[in-house]
């Protein structure tokens, strides 16, 4: 099977995506697959998010997770904040270490630490993280946590599912990142030195119930390990970014994790584009097969007014997303310059249901925002 996939030109166009627009339009790009499939240009008189109200359930929609306030030793207890059947996307918060295990047997377990520091226990040995620091715990993995600075971090679930690396094509396995910048666990000598026959207790997660294992020992109690299933750590410092002075490329091109219905891309700073005849901010799209959830980590977006680090915004497919009005009066201000943003993007080919923990912290006024 094969996508009907020919280039037609209709009125005035540019040439080519995202560079030289007629004057005084706005483009538009409509696609299939997110960003992976076949896609059309659109150039508008009038920008695609120029509306004037909005009624039903395609709202944009912003949250504030730092007015979660909550103080979790427990991941389960952790609020829930979007969901579907493929995902489950949490904010945790943890002052103290951990006295006990968690098991998710549901899927892999993605952590983006946003704030603290401190070391990771599991089946495999023992880890340091910090913030910005990406974990990837395999499913049924067990682990815990002490806390050496105050930990807020955010939680995503692949459910009845696994994260993998993208497919980097043409630009080869080192790019973004060398999989060898991943780190794993170690048995060392603090792993070793937290073995007891001290009771534990680990709570497990399947179906979405749980269930507690009580040990009359520390089950962390390995001695060694090989083969190919392991946790792995990376910051986003590590992700050297794919870029193009003369070209705005999509948010594709930042993909750090997949998953069979969802990606995870990282914003990380880059410089803008310089050519006078690209776009240098995002383009407006129609990204109608995913739902956008990002998480804004550190920095100034410069695509987004009145968003700052800890809070999230969600973007329905089956509207039009796009930068606000000030990013683009300040667009040719840019050339030149760097980026100054770190952001967590979640897109998911199924529609992300928010919480009620999640609406009890939402912006209501954020769909106002681009008037």
């Amino acid at each position: 099977m094969a996508w009907i996939n020919f280039p037609k030109v209709e009125g005035l166009a540019s040439r080519q995506a995202h560079v030289d627009l007629p004057a005084n339009t706005y483009e538009r790009e409509l696609g299939k697959e997110g960003f992976y499939g076949p896609s059309t240009q659109m150039y508008h008189r009038h920008p695609p998010t120029g509306w004037k109200t909005i009624e039903g359930t395609l709202t944009p929609r912003a949250f504030d997770t730092k007015k979660l306030a909550l103080l979790e030793d427990d991941l389960w207890k952790a609020r829930l904040l979007f969901s579907n059947a493929n995902i489950q996307i949490r904010f945790m918060t943890l002052q103290n270490d951990m006295e006990h295990l968690l098991r998710n047997a549901d899927g892999d377990e993605l952590i983006f630490v946003h704030q603290g520091a401190g070391e990771l226990f599991c089946d495999y040995g023992h880890l340091s993280f910090s913030e910005g620091d990406y974990m990837l715990l395999p499913r049924g993995t067990q682990w815990r946590m002490t806390v050496n600075e105050a930990v807020s971090m955010l939680l995503i679930e692949a459910t009845n599912d696994s994260f993998k690396l993208p497919d980097k094509g043409l630009v080869g396995n080192q790019a973004i990142f060398d999989p060898a910048i991943l780190d794993v666990p170690k048995i060392d000598d603090a792993f070793m030195a937290q073995q007891n026959d001290a009771e534990w207790r680990v709570l497990v997660k399947k179906r979405n119930c749980l269930s507690t294992i009580t040990y009359p020992f520390n089950p962390l109690d390995a001695v060694g390990w090989h083969g190919t299933l392991m946790p792995v750590r990376l910051n986003w410092r590590d992700i050297r970014p794919l870029m193009s002075h003369r070209y705005h490329l999509p948010p594709s091109a930042h993909t750090t994790f997949v998953s069979s219905r969802f990606v995870v891309c990282t914003f990380v700073p880059r410089p803008f584009e310089t050519d006078p005849t690209a776009l240098n901010i995002p383009f407006f799209h129609s990204n109608d097969d995913y739902d956008e959830l990002i998480f804004y980590h550190a920095g100034q977006f410069f695509s987004r007014d009145h968003i700052y680090p800890g809070m999230m915004t969600l973007h329905p497919g089956g509207i039009p997303h796009g930068p606000h009005p000030k990013a683009l009066q300040n667009a040719d201000k840019k050339r030149g310059t760097m980026t100054d943003e770190v952001a967590v993007m979640i897109d998911t080919r199924d529609t992300l249901e928010a919480s009620k923990h999640a609406e009890q912290v939402e912006w209501p006024d954020y769909v106002d925002s681009w008037k």
